[in-house]
């Protein structure tokens, strides 16, 4: 492990302060230091700096009776624009921000699942940027920088999509892709580090230190963080949790092993689960994974009883791989999220609750909750949101957060 110098530690303050802001809003610098533990002196200086560069501004002045006025300082929303931008085998989603990280536009792009040139995928997300920025009223001109959530393993680091399994990509130089056709700095992500990033900031991170995101959708995999700590592993490539082991020699995966989680939560997963139950049944021939999904949440609705039936399995493959995530990790909180989660939680995580006490050891149990994401909106393009500002806070001088690297100075 890395020596951790002073410089490490004023950075990590930085962004205490800035998450206090988050969660609290508008707040003086007495209140700050008692949210962060930070010293009152170390909150003034940080104080200075953002006030300094326009990140932060006084919101309102407050007199005090025999006392001098206090000043409530707030996130400047108006310094500039970002956009987060969550891209998946089946869509792109992007959403443009204020300072603040407040909503103001959002845009999506349908991709074929089945169509992977790089030119197709990057052109795919300029358009889905141009749709928020303009339903967002946002002039280019005033962004700040864009972050890029791509599937698969990625080296943000280096900008490269290094291995993304549905698309056969390997070592594809997306950031610089994307900064040949976009007009702010490009910072690239995995979804997985994205969502973690969200819940820590702005969902049960509020509550909790450590925890397990869980993102369902066409792949599967989890965002963990640890006492505060995103957990990246060596490589980024911590949190592949789908392609861990469910089943001995069981179905087929995309990452070329057999019985992963991902081949049967993952959507195609769903899929043949359900013509395992019911080959002829109608919802089958849904032509995309997200109108099959949304198909399940109808017909459940409805009370379709192999649906019902797909529920069940699905819930009890759900329970045994997060038991495994628990008994090794002995998190207190797993967050379900993504476009899966968000359309069938209302039966998933009821019937999860009631499986975990069979795959859970007793003394990872007590406390144990699993919970649907209350993060708004897109929670991928929140997390790349987050970690692009952090990215714009380190151009102004003011620092990295152990979440996120430094960029490396480009080769001369």
């Amino acid at each position: 492990m890395a020596r951790r110098t002073a410089r490490d530690l004023r950075s990590e303050n930085r962004f205490e302060v800035l998450h206090a802001l988050f969660e609290h809003g508008p707040s003086a610098r007495q209140e700050l230091a008692r949210h962060t533990g930070l010293s009152p002196a170390t909150v003034a200086t940080i104080v200075t700096e953002f006030l300094s560069e326009g990140v932060l501004r006084v919101a309102t002045v407050e007199n005090n009776t025999g006392g001098r006025p206090q000043e409530r300082l707030t996130i400047a929303p108006e310094r500039g624009r970002i956009v987060g931008v969550d891209v998946a085998e089946t869509y792109v989603d992007a959403t443009v921000y204020d300072l603040a990280l407040g909503a103001l536009g959002q845009g999506e792009v349908a991709l074929d699942e089945h169509e992977n040139d790089p030119s197709y995928v990057v052109d795919g997300i300029g358009r889905a940027i141009e749709a928020a920025v303009a339903d967002g009223g946002v002039e280019p001109k005033h962004l700040l920088g864009v972050g890029v959530s791509m599937p698969g393993h990625v080296h943000p680091d280096a900008g490269v999509s290094v291995f993304a399994p549905n698309w056969d990509w390997h070592d594809v130089r997306i950031e610089e892709l994307l900064a040949k056709v976009l007009p702010a700095p490009v910072y690239v992500d995995n979804p997985l580090k994205a969502v973690v990033l969200s819940e820590m900031w702005f969902g049960i991170g509020r509550v909790v230190d450590s925890m397990a995101v869980v993102n369902l959708g066409t792949g599967v995999g989890v965002g963990i963080a640890i006492d505060g700590a995103l957990l990246r592993g060596a490589t980024n490539n911590a949190g592949e949790w789908g392609h861990t082991l469910l089943q001995l020699d069981g179905r087929p995966c995309r990452c070329g092993r057999r019985g992963c989680v991902e081949s049967y939560l993952g959507a195609p997963g769903l899929h043949t689960t359900l013509a395992e139950i019911d080959p002829d049944h109608p919802t089958l021939g849904q032509p995309r994974q997200r109108d099959f999904v949304e198909a399940v949440a109808d017909g459940l609705d409805a009370g379709d009883p192999a649906l019902k039936e797909l529920t069940l399995r699905t819930s009890r493959y759900l329970a045994a791989a997060l038991g495994d995530l628990v008994n090794l990790l002995n998190i207190p909180s797993v967050t379900l999220t993504g476009w899966t989660s968000t359309a069938l939680a209302r039966w998933l995580v009821p019937a999860v609750r009631d499986e975990l006490p069979d795959h859970v050891m007793p003394g990872s149990l007590p406390g144990l909750t699993v919970e649907p994401s209350r993060v708004p909106g897109n929670a991928v393009a929140l997390g790349m949101a987050a970690f692009t500002l952090q990215q714009f806070l380190t151009r102004l001088g003011l620092g990295s957060p152990a979440g996120i690297r430094p960029r490396p100075d480009p080769e001369p």
